[in-house]
């Protein structure tokens, strides 16, 4: 039996209902999880070494965020000439050499271009990773897949982004990015050894793919994601300055409340992935919802270190319980056509990112001290909320009236793909 063969059937005992190609996306995830948060864990430290404020190391979280929604589009589309597997690997490779950059970065602005190098490979990842994993299982169990999938990013935020910290506070941060590059080449690694060589779908083109964001619901799946998850980003942007001088948490304590932030994701994930299979919409409103609750409160909670620390951990769990449902309603209503309105959804989760933590550093900037982020996330996350009920209501009235929403395209059937 050789190396894979012994992976697949341990992988099996654990996931049985699982195809193995999805542990090597969530290894890739793995890695891109943890560059995209660990440097919310070291924005002091890097403003230091490079003698910037806080805002404007922001910068560092806003830049890789905006890159990611311009990347997302334009290497989909670049890849539409390639096999998805192919894709993957040529994404990590970016992934690696931006991180790289960032590492050796002797200037914030080569730092932050370092970010956003990394930042392209990000929402196309994300996105056609989305329509591999829905792919290899059935129908009802999609949801499950891309939870699978993001469960990479949400343990890097348990495991990676906090070793990241730590190693960041300890040894410098340039470290922290340079084992990031590393990871990179573990996902590249896995995702040549174990995703499978899929065909791409016959009669797809980029026109048939741009049809998709007709529908006035992936408009909306969007719109939800960009304000709902910026939520989350408001707060936990700034989670190290706002625990320091609000809480009253010593600068290494900063590595365990983003364990619990991490914990929390995981367990949201997980819960969104399985309740989204189930029941789509109702999910959301009870995730947008009581996100937009946690966040106002921890406005107050934020003054006290335990009641910080079980916010941080519901703004985790509630932040990410929405991720898979709005993967999935995109993938849905872009029926036929999903690869690139998957990798602009990616995009827009951090779209939502780089709004919320411009908005928050305004907020600072104002002299609206450090958990005032906290209220522009409630406010997202509850206009998120709003456009989800618009969306139910119009989805409604359209079945009624036997109005069609969903772009297709004719003649394509999906075939799930299992290992």
């Amino acid at each position: 039996m050789d190396a894979r063969k012994a992976l697949l059937q341990c992988f099996g005992k654990v996931y049985p209902l699982m195809p193995l190609a999805l542990l090597a996306l969530a290894i890739g995830a793995f890695g891109i999880g943890t560059t995209e948060f660990v440097i919310m864990g070291l924005l002091p430290e890097v403003a230091s070494d490079y003698g910037v404020s806080i805002p404007t190391a922001g910068l560092l979280v806003t830049g890789y965020a905006l890159g990611v929604v311009l990347g997302a589009p334009l290497m989909t589309v670049l890849g539409t000439k390639v096999s998805r597997k192919r894709m993957l690997m040529l994404l990590m490779g970016l992934f690696i050499a931006g991180n790289l950059l960032s590492a050796l970065a002797p200037a914030f602005s080569v730092m932050l271009a370092g970010r956003v190098i990394a930042s392209l490979a990000h929402g196309a990842f994300f996105g056609i990773g989305s329509v591999v994993a829905a792919d290899l299982v059935a129908p009802d169990k999609r949801a499950g897949a891309i939870a699978m999938m993001f469960t990479g990013l949400t343990v890097a935020n348990v495991v990676g982004v906090p070793l990241g910290t730590l190693v960041g506070q300890s040894v410098g941060w340039r470290v922290t990015f340079g084992i990031v590059a590393a990871l990179g080449v573990i996902g590249l690694a896995g995702i040549a050894r174990l995703v499978p060589d899929m065909p791409k779908p016959e009669g797809v083109r980029l026109g048939h793919e741009l049809a998709a964001f007709k529908n006035v619901q992936v408009l909306l799946a969007m719109a939800m994601t960009v304000l709902g998850f910026g939520g989350v980003f408001a707060a936990i942007t700034y989670i190290a300055p706002m625990m320091t001088h609000a809480a009253g948490y010593a600068d290494g304590s900063v590595t365990w409340l983003l364990v619990l932030f991490g914990l929390g994701m995981v367990g949201g994930n997980l819960v969104g992935g399985r309740f989204a299979d189930r029941a789509l919409m109702p999910m959301l409103y009870v995730s947008l919802g009581a996100l937009a609750v946690v966040l106002a409160l921890f406005t107050l909670t934020a003054h006290n270190k335990f009641a910080a620390a079980v916010t941080i951990a519901l703004i985790g769990a509630l932040g990410f319980a929405t991720v898979p449902p709005l993967q999935k309603r995109v993938l849905d209503q872009a029926h036929g056509a999903p690869t690139l309105a998957s990798a602009v959804n990616i995009g827009a989760f951090n779209l939502g990112n780089a709004l919320a933590a411009w908005l928050g550093g305004l907020v600072i900037a104002a002299g609206f001290g450090y958990t005032a982020p906290n209220w522009v996330g409630a406010a997202l996350a509850a206009a998120a909320l709003v456009l989800a009920v618009l969306s139910a209501a119009l989805e409604r009235r359209g079945n009624a009236s036997g109005t069609v929403v969903a772009a297709s395209v004719p003649g394509e059937q999906r075939t799930p793909v299992h290992q």
